[in-house]
């Protein structure tokens, strides 16, 4: 059947977005759990080993501590608390820390550091999955085993006050609690304000056994911010106050009660140096932990450098103090120095019972768990432990009692070190059949639109898509039970769960047809390219196609591009790729200009048409018809030849500034930058200058095609830009240079936001109106321009004001690329969509992104919310960190509005198939590699939301092309009287 080029690449771009989805619920596994069910009865714990005579204790030890109270302080840094700023603003911490009864560790969190999956760490003593920074945005209840678990089981009353993360995975569990939102980041003073004014009455009464406070103001200062902001000494002076009044209390309770109670301050994450986390920078993993408790020692002067420990040993600590269960998932070990204090044999007991719950896990998820060297220590140190007990139940009190308990001490430590290790890298098993399919589907896609290829740019808007055909073949059929068998086979003898297996059979067998009608497809597009390519070249009448050296460098860069994925360096450093490829493209484009402008004798054409040699004719501003020239420079006059000719160098200057503005990567992350320079409160003045400058730009550079309404549209809305950052407190107002009264801005975003709508209605609405009008292609021009603008609109209102020289810039380079490049040098459809594809990946690192998960900049998800909608928030926090790629999209749909639009889809399409497809067999391969999940694994986000996004680009493609179905002569008509 005939079907739009446009839509075909729109629907493979579909296609591959569910085959990436089912890539990623393979590659992001569940992490290793206990076989052994939390709803299953309790087991008995391990008795104590003996050694000739049964032992006495096979019953939990009694609990260490009678109250356990956990301050939880979002990204909460450790040098926050052990640096400069915790002696000068958390002075009783710091007193507590080096003069106190207290142990203090720096607790090392794993990637994701995001809130959700930090919980669970702390509370299970598990490691979560990767896929748990998505889950992050809507927590589902925990079922896994935990201390909150196991003391509800116990019959204990916990009692909760923060983020209400808590309350979504451990729902039903707290006697207790008042949740409060952690996704509105605009908000550090109410958010805490809120878990404090419980603190009073709950302290006063006696009917808990474990306090939890999550306090979320640190981290929203953070996002905002960045931890070098004045709030932050503030927040951290506050906190230092509430930890002073807890620990006052508790003491005075054991007074009392004669029973002594442990006080844990901690975080779930830290903070980067831009105010962000998620990733796995040193700011971001090291956390502190403080424990404070009657019952330890005090050690003056011994905690200027505390020990490095894992976060998930608090599971186990806890569970020891609170005398429970260890939880069945934890690989943490007992933070030894809580328990140094007691008697020896209590201590073998602690350490025993932990290393029979990790020697536990780790035979239930390594088959030869008996060759692991933490297993053979574990046995090792249990036959010692066995003789130290018969050798202490025959009330010897020699030295080789000492001794022997000494070295036993050191065998389980060791053992618990070395179980913990092995489980750690043992954290998951990838479903490797749910990542084949996934690939596999990709592949089927990209190998359809690489054939599809020639049809596509050389027969006008339309091509023949084998759909039907394929479908009634004998192959199709054998094809279908081919993976039908493949999929019984892998699902009844697979020792581990398969996300596909789990599927019903209807669903299951739906992902077969399309696997089996992709490849007839391919094969019958394969069977059609080979039959007309051998016709061509019997009719030699037909000009052979040439590559030019435009064509060479667009496609050896992106072929560099995707090669360079197979290196942890160059993804970690990729924007050093993009503006190596975007420099290099404006000097080849100098040289064009050169030629254009001052030809040799023998003038030639400048510009290759293999690509529309068959083409219908295109409007002359945007493509040259088949066997035009460069326009020559008689052609051309004065200034209009020195402005084409400076143009490059131009583009080139402005994108060496932007290199300037934001630090991005990891080697250059830490480096000053303009962006730092701007943002700090000692250069509001001219930020704020800066800032209104960018946003005259914008307008100036955005109202050029924007219908008079529009235009006064636009104006109030830039104009309300600036009052909300005035308002927040980013910028001054001229007319209040000591502007100190800050508000959240909600007026003032929500103020944009009306524009912002409207001007998207009145561009949809003539969008809209030029499908029913047949072949008006002004009207559609228009009502593009309009929904580019009102993009453009959100974007000024997302970005934070030291970037809005990024929009800005973005806006300068397009007009002088249109006005001064493709249009008079002629480049054809396929050269423009590369080209725009570069510009859009080289400013979405220009606005200081990177494949670090920590860049993204939740706060614009907020703008103008005053509480937390799932669904805008995502929408806004995913198009403030892709501003880049849509607008330059976005410019490219307009610009290539005419019949041309089809094949802008297509190209646009295939570019970006490319590296997904070649990525997902990357991470394949690399799968064990030892940066998968700080360095790839955030990038293969980052591309299933980039290929995400380019389908709902290719839908307004699509939705742009309609009046492309009128006839050459109506095209042609229109073209002149457009002309």
């Amino acid at each position: 059947m005939r079907l739009g080029s446009g839509a075909f690449a729109a629907s493979c771009v579909a296609i591959e977005v569910l085959g990436v989805a089912i890539f990623l619920r393979g590659f992001f596994p569940a992490p290793v759990r206990s076989s052994s069910r939390t709803e299953h009865r309790a087991e008995p714990p391990a008795p104590e080993p003996a050694a000739g005579a049964r032992s006495n204790w096979t019953k939990l030890p009694p609990p260490l501590f009678n109250k356990v109270v956990i301050v939880l302080i979002d990204a909460l840094r450790d040098d926050f608390v052990f640096g400069s700023k915790g002696v000068k603003y958390m002075p009783y911490t710091s007193y507590l820390v080096e003069k106190g009864a207290s142990h203090s560790f720096v607790a090392e969190a794993k990637p994701p550091t995001v809130t959700m999956p930090r919980i669970k760490a702390l509370m299970t003593g598990s490691l979560p999955g990767f896929v748990d920074v998505i889950r992050n945005l809507n927590s589902p209840a925990l079922l896994e085993d935990s201390v909150i678990r196991q003391a509800k089981a116990a019959g204990k009353r916990v009692i909760f006050y923060g983020d209400e993360t808590w309350v979504k995975l451990f729902p039903k569990h707290f006697v207790e609690y008042d949740g409060t939102t952690s996704f509105f980041v605009s908000d550090y003073t109410e958010v805490d304000d809120n878990v404090t004014r419980h603190l009073d009455t709950v302290l006063k009464r006696g009917d808990w056994d474990m306090l939890i406070l999550h306090y979320l103001g640190l981290d929203h200062i953070g996002h905002i911010s960045g931890p070098n902001s004045p709030l932050i000494g503030r927040k951290l002076s506050e906190m230092d106050s509430i930890l002073m009044k807890i620990h006052t209390s508790l003491m005075s309770k054991e007074r009392e009660t004669l029973s002594p109670s442990l006080l844990v301050l901690c975080g779930d994450h830290g903070m980067s140096e831009t105010g962000s986390h998620g990733a796995s920078s040193t700011e971001e993993v090291s956390t502190p932990l403080i424990l404070i408790s009657s019952s330890f020692e005090r050690r003056p002067g011994d905690i200027r450098h505390p020990k490095r420990v894992q976060q998930t040993d608090l599971a186990a600590t806890l569970a020891i103090g609170l005398g429970l269960p260890i939880p069945k998932d934890s690989v943490g070990s007992l933070l030894f120095p809580v328990v140094e204090g007691k008697p020896v044999r209590e201590q073998l007991r602690f350490l025993h019972l932990n290393t029979v719950q990790l020697s536990k896990l780790l035979q239930e998820n390594m088959p030869s768990y008996e060759k692991d060297p933490g297993f053979e220590q574990f046995k090792m140190a249990e036959r010692l432990h066995g003789n130290w007990v018969k050798l202490h139940l025959e009330e010897n009190r020699s030295d080789v009692l000492l001794s022997l308990g000494t070295k036993v001490l050191r065998q389980y430590l060791g053992a618990l070190k070395t179980l913990s290790l092995s489980l750690s890298t043992q954290v998951a098993q990838y479903d490797i059949y749910s990542m084949a399919v996934g690939t596999v589907v990709v592949l089927e896609v990209l190998t359809l639109l690489l054939l599809s290829t020639p049809q596509a740019l050389r027969r006008g808007a339309d091509l023949e898509v084998p759909l039907w055909s394929p479908v009634f073949s004998l192959l199709f059929y054998l094809v279908f039970l081919v993976l039908s068998a493949i999929h019984v086979i892998v699902c009844t003898s697979a020792t581990s769960s398969c996300y596909l297996c789990s599927l019903p059979w209807l669903v299951a067998g739906g992902l077969m047809v399309l696997v089996s009608a992709l490849l007839c497809a391919i094969v019958s597009t394969l069977t059609r390219t080979v039959i007309e390519s051998t016709l061509l070249r019997k009719n030699a009448a037909l000009p052979s196609s040439r590559w030019s050296e435009m064509d060479l460098l667009l496609m050896l860069g992106t072929a560099g591009h995707v090669l360079s994925l197979g290196a942890s360096s160059f993804v970690e450093e990729e924007h050093q790729t993009w503006y190596f490829l975007v420099n290099t493209l404006c000097l080849a484009l100098s040289q064009e200009t050169c030629r254009s402008c001052f030809p040799g004798d023998d003038s030639k054409p400048q510009h290759s048409v293999h690509m529309l040699q068959d083409s219908a004719v295109y409007r002359a501003p945007i493509l040259h018809r088949a066997g035009h020239t460069s326009p020559s420079s008689e052609a051309l006059g004065g200034h209009t030849r020195w402005a084409i000719l400076a143009s490059p160098w131009l583009v080139l200057a402005c994108c060496r500034l932007l290199r300037s503005l934001n630090q991005t990567g990891v080697q250059g992350a830490h480096r000053p930058d303009l962006g730092l320079w701007l943002t700090s409160s000692d250069h509001k003045v001219e930020l704020s200058g800066l800032a209104a400058v960018s946003l005259l730009v914008i307008f100036l550079l955005v109202q050029r095609g924007c219908s008079l309404v529009s235009r006064a549209a636009l104006a109030l809305g830039l104009l309300g830009v600036f009052c909300y950052r005035a308002a927040i407190g980013n910028v001054l107002l001229p007319w209040q240079p000591g502007n100190k009264g800050f508000s959240r801005g909600i007026i003032e975003a929500r103020f944009v936001y009306v524009f912002v709508l409207g001007i998207l209605f009145t561009g949809t609405k003539d969008l809209l109106k030029s499908q029913v009008i047949a072949a008006d292609f002004k009207i559609k021009t228009v009502g593009l321009w309009e929904i580019y603008s009102g993009l453009v609109l959100l974007a000024a209102l997302l970005l934070r004001p030291h970037n809005l020289p990024v929009l800005a810039f973005s806006l300068l380079i397009q007009t002088v690329m249109t006005k001064f490049i493709w249009k008079p040098l002629r480049h054809d459809a396929a050269e423009i969509t590369v080209m725009h594809y570069w510009f859009g990946q080289a400013f979405f690192y220009f606005q200081g992104n990177s494949n670090n998960i920590a860049t993204i900049d939740i706060s614009a998800g907020f703008v103008g919310l005053d509480t937390y909608m799932e669904i805008p928030a995502t929408f806004l926090t995913v198009f403030g960190t892709y501003v880049g790629p849509v607008l330059w999209a976005s410019h490219l749909a307009h610009f290539l509005s005419s019949e041309a639009s089809s094949r802008a889809c297509f190209c646009y399409a295939l570019i970006c198939s490319v590296p997904v497809a070649t990525y997902l067999i990357l991470v394949t391969s690399l799968r064990y590699h030892l940066f998968i999940w700080s360095v790839f694994s955030p990038k293969l986000l980052y591309e299933g939301m980039h290929l995400l996004i380019t389908a709902a680009l290719c839908a307004l493609f699509t939705a742009a092309d309609q009046n492309s179905r009128a006839g050459p002569i109506q095209r042609w008509t229109l073209e002149m009287g457009g002309s």
